[in-house]
Parts: structure tokens; sequence; C-alpha cells
């Protein structure tokens, strides 16, 4: 049977009888043995939840959940999928009053080696180093084609993938990355993408010095985990999804900073990862992801990627950041973070490498002229014909590339890479292709001459491209018509190339005749005239006539009584009026009704339900069949009955 009351009164009697612990337990002392079992299972502290449900899955399937979901003792999402959760009030009255979370005085002991300034610089330096070539190259992609955005927000795998297929790096740093250069102002939302600003221009253009304390200070002060790919339900999560602030997440970040901070000097842990759990000691209420082995796992590899944590110990980057000082970080990147280089090797083999990160006028021509294959601490650029195509088309002449490119170059060109540029703007332009509405052609050249200068054929756009051949920009038709307006007498042509000939046709109907009216003989009605009726008697009819208002919108014939029958039947198609009527009476009153419904599958059953809920296209009700609250799609209903 379906419990008294309302939803918020009996949510109530829920919460105030779950709040005593003895009745929980008496409750469960009379569950059988598989719900206690299961009970206890879920009450264990050391209990993980299922990560993954398929949906239309059911939790209840599982031995003694159903007689534990009918208690209240586990709680089910309204539409019957995802896993069952137990309530707080359940877990901790079944654990017990003498039960308390766990806790050590003690922190936990990190294994730690040995480890000098200089190694943690030189590590930090790389690291740091390679995250700024690879930031830029990120951004970089993203102002040439900005990521597309999903429907639902934010930017999905697949455009993720691409990204970091162009750029040559792993999803982690492709991450971090936007979240950060988004956070800085370097990125913003511009309508289905999320395109780089104008502060990205100025930032692309300054030294790598200068570039790394812009992410660093965005990924110390941002209140999400960038890198974090996965949901608690093991859903990988799209970036830039707009997740709010969690302060947890930057307890995590401060508490592992601050845990590495505390190691004796010289000192390093024996494996980063060991910082987890001496952070979560001191931070217990930080944020643990779920895709985390270890605690703060994913937070580790990110202030390892950036630099911030180098051989297991804080490093110069890091210590400026929990410092908060602007000035130290500054100076701690330019100190660590070698100058951009402007110069590259080219190649025998039409190959430019640049060791160190690229200045960005080096990027900018050879992205222009070659294609790169690899970036980080090296980058490598393979020259093709069609990049170095690429390049004359966007106006670039060749002796120009050639000499940019020994502008930039640490020695002289290759003789292989002058001879490709020389063969491949050889060829280039040697065929073009002009666009055109219509061709206009013909055997007098002085003809054509005398069309293309006439002033009021102007505005066709004609060029001419031979002495017999004229192309316009104006579409055939509008052509054809300007020229017999001014006295020519062109002809039009098909696509095979014979004259199109033109015979007016007259206009005819487009529908169909009617079939002759048969004659239908009629009692002859004597006709009436203005003094049958009276103008006077007609008013004084009408204003003596009792007001009507407009009946609502009928069904075939039939006007709707109420409101709800009207939202009924646009929806439940498949029934009739008479079952419409019979439909809303049973929402509007509050009674049972007995319906025929078809599932998805096909299988027809016959429910009786109580306590509708009208919400188009949808009907919830409680299942007298099910004995549970179901949701009925008004259309599958195909037959409506008093309850049996």
């Amino acid at each position: 049977m379906r419990p008294p009351g309302t939803k918020p009164q009996r949510l109530a009697s829920l919460v105030e009888h779950h709040s005593d612990p003895a009745r929980v337990a008496a409750v469960v002392a009379q569950a059988p043995a598989d719900t206690r079992k299961l009970l206890k299972r879920r009450a264990d502290p050391a209990y993980r939840p299922q990560a993954f449900v398929l949906f239309g899955s059911q939790p209840a399937s599982e031995p003694g959940a159903r007689w534990a979901l009918e208690r209240g003792l586990l709680v089910q999402h309204r539409y019957g999928y995802g896993p069952a959760r137990m309530p707080a009030e359940v877990t901790l009255a079944l654990r017990g009053p003498g039960w308390h979370p766990p806790f050590d005085p003690a922190p936990p002991v990190t294994p730690l080696v040995p480890v000098s300034p200089a190694e943690v610089d030189s590590e930090a330096s790389a690291a740091a180093t390679a995250f700024a070539a690879h930031g830029a190259s990120v951004l970089s992609v993203c102002a040439t084609a900005p990521p597309a955005r999903l429907k639902s927000g934010g930017v999905g795998a697949r455009e993720l993938a691409r990204i970091g297929k162009a750029a040559r790096c792993e999803e982690t740093v492709v991450r971090l990355t936007l979240e950060t250069a988004y956070e800085a102002g370097l990125m913003a939302r511009d309508g289905d993408r999320v395109a780089t600003t104008d502060a990205y221009d100025t930032w692309a253009e300054s030294e790598p010095a200068e570039r790394l304390p812009v992410l660093l200070h965005a990924w110390w002060t941002l209140g999400l985990t960038p890198s974090q790919a996965r949901d608690n339900d093991n859903k990988v999560l799209p970036a830039l999804a707009g997740t709010p602030s969690c302060a947890g997440c930057l307890q995590a970040r401060k508490g592992l900073l601050t845990a590495a901070s505390r190691l004796p000097a010289g000192q390093g842990a024996k494996n980063a990862a060991e910082l987890g759990p001496l952070a979560h000691w001191s931070r217990p209420l930080a944020e643990v992801l779920p895709q985390d082995a270890m605690p703060f796992a994913t937070v580790i590899r990110e202030a390892e990627v950036l630099g911030v944590l180098a051989r297991g110990a804080l490093s110069p980057i890091g210590a400026a950041l929990l410092a908060d000082s602007t000035e130290e970080l500054a100076a701690a990147c330019h100190r660590l973070l070698p100058a951009a280089t402007a110069t590259a090797r080219f190649g025998s083999d039409l190959t430019a490498v640049v060791t160190g990160t690229p200045a960005a006028r080096l990027v900018t021509l050879l992205d222009s002229v070659a294609d790169r294959e690899t970036s980080g601490t090296a980058s490598l650029w393979r020259f093709s014909p069609a990049s170095v195509r690429r390049a004359l088309d966007a106006g670039h002449r060749p002796d120009s590339i050639e000499a940019d490119l020994g502008a930039v170059a640490a020695g002289p060109v290759p003789q292989p890479l002058s001879y490709l540029i020389t063969d491949t703007a050889r060829s280039h332009g040697r065929i073009r292709i002009a666009s055109a509405a219509c061709v206009i052609h013909g055997e007098e050249p002085a003809l054509l001459t005398e069309i293309a200068a006439h002033r009021k054929l102007s505005r066709l756009g004609l060029r001419r491209l031979a002495p017999t051949v004229l192309v316009s920009r104006t579409p055939l038709e509008k052509t054809l018509a300007s020229l017999r307006t001014e006295g020519y007498a062109p002809v039009a042509e098909t696509a095979d190339g014979t004259v199109r000939v033109e015979r007016p046709r007259s206009p005819r109907a487009t529908a169909p005749v009617p079939p002759p009216r048969r004659s239908v003989s009629r009692p002859s009605t004597p006709s009436r005239t203005t003094a049958t009726v009276k103008q006077a008697e007609l008013a004084t009819r009408l204003a003596v006539a009792p007001l009507t208002h407009p009946a609502p919108d009928p069904c075939n014939g039939i006007p709707f009584a109420t409101d709800t029958e009207e939202i009924i039947a646009g929806y439940a198609t498949q029934i009739p009026h008479a079952d419409v009527r019979q439909l809303a009476h049973a929402v509007d009153s509050g009674t049972a009704v007995t319906i025929e419904y078809v599932a998805t599958t096909g299988s027809r059953t016959i429910r009786t339900i109580s306590g509708l809920d009208l919400d188009p296209p949808y009907l919830y009700a409680w299942c007298h069949l099910r004995d549970a609250e179901r949701v009925f799609t008004l259309s599958r209903i195909h037959a409506v009955m008093p309850p049996a």
C-alpha cells in the first residue's frame, strides 16, 4: 500500500524515525538474514559504492535490498536506476554509539631520500620548461581552431583528444592548460566555442618566464582540480564545464605544498605519492577524488608537471606559491626557465629543430611554412611541398620566405630547402580559379568589348578572361534580362552547351478540378426581406439575450470540460475523448483508475494507478501492480477503465 500523507510529510516522518538509533536498530533486528548481511556490509567504513551503474539496472535485485528499500533503510533514485544508497543516520546507527572516525595523533611516516637543492632546481626547471612549451602549443592550437563546446557545456573528450594530438601532449596537460588559461582570462566562451582572448596575444609574445607565472597563479587559486577526468560514477568529465568552486580542492593543493614544505632540509619523499597520506592527515576535509588510488594522487601529478614539486620536495616555484608572493614567483621562474630561443637549426632532411622554448615570432614563422611534429624541451618542424604551398597561398613570396628563414637560421639555409621553395613556387599559381555566376561568350571580340565597357551593365560585375569570354558575378537569368533591356539579343545555354529553347507557357491552375455537382431538388423557401425582420426587433432580442462565454477548443466536435482534459488530449493520442475525460477526472479528483499501457518493448499490461500527478508528456502515479511509484508516458496509454 502507498504510505499515507504528502511527500514532505512522509520525508519528515522518515527523518524523525531514522534520527533515533534505537528505533533503527529495532527495525534491522527484524530484517531477514540477507538484508542484515547487506546492511552490515553497506555500513562498513571500508565499503565503496559501485562506481558505474548501467542505466535501467535494478539495484533492488541484490539479495535483501527490497526489504531495506521498502523501510527506508536504503534509498533509490525516483526513476528506478542508479545505486541504492544508505542514509547517514542509518549508517551511524548500525556502526553503534562507540564508533568514531579513525584518527591517529601521529602523522604517517614518509620514506625520505637525500636530495640536493641543485637536483630539485634541475628537475623543476625541466618540468616547468616543458609545460611552458606544451601550454603555448595547446593555446596556439586553440587560437587557430577554437574547441567546440558540448550542448551540456564544456569541452568534450573528442575535442581534448584533437587538441592533444595537434599539440603533441597528453590529456592531463591539455586539461591543465585549458582550465588555467580560462581562469587567467586567456580564453573565454564565444557562443558554441571557447576562443582565445586579446590577452592571449600579449601573453603569446612574452618570454616563457613571463608566461608561466600567469598559469601557475591561476592553478594555485583555481577552485577545482583541473586534470580530474572522471566523476563519482566513473563517467568522463568535460573540461571547462563551469564546475562550482570547490573549497576542498583548494585545501588539497595547499595541504600538499604545506606537507612538502615541512620535510627536513635536504630531504625529499622517496616517492612523491607518499606525500598524499601526509597531506591528508593534516587536511582530512580536503577533496579526495574518486579516481585517485592514493590521496591527492591527481594533485601531486599536476604539481610535478608544473615544476611545483621535484624529486619529492618543494621547488622554489612551489615555495613562492605557498608564500603567495608574486615577486618570488616571477624571480623563481626567471631563474629556472631559460630565455626563449630565437634561432633554429635547419637540416638537409627538410627539418627545423629548436631547443628549449621557441620565441613567439619564431613559432609564427615556422608554423606558417612547415608542420610541427614534436614539441617540448626540443621542438621539430618538417617542410613539405604542401606546407610551403600553404605559405604561398597566404601571400608570402618565395624570396621573402627564404630570407625570413635565413634570418632565424643558426647557419646557412640548406640547399634542399631552397630547392623545395623554388620548385613549389614555380608551379604555384599556374592554374587559376575564378568564381562566376555565369559565363558570356561569343564569336565577335568587338561586341564583347562593347558589353564589358557598357556603363549600365557595370552592376553585373563583368570581367574579361579572353577576347571572346566574359564572366559575370550575377546569376544567368538576371544577366540575360539586363542584356536584353540594353538592346542586345543573347540566348541562354543548357549545361551541355546547347541553346536553351524558351517556349512561354500560359499559367494553369494547380488545384484538381472538382467533380460536377449533382442537382438536388430542394423545397422552395420564401426569401426574407428587410420588412420581415425589423432592425428594432433584432436589436431588442440581442439586448435581452443572456451573455455566453466561448467554449474551449473542442476535440472531434466535443468541447473540453476542463483544462486537464485539453492537456491530456494533446499528448494521449491513442485514446478516445471518453477515455481522456475519465483520465482527467482521475487526475483532478485524486481517484484511482485502470489503464492499458504499452511499454517500450511492446508488451501490454493492465495497471491500476492512483495519486496521479500530471507532468506532460509524463504521468507520475502509484502503481498497484508494482507497489511502487512509476512514470507513464501519456502517448503509450491505449485505454482507460474504472478501477477493478
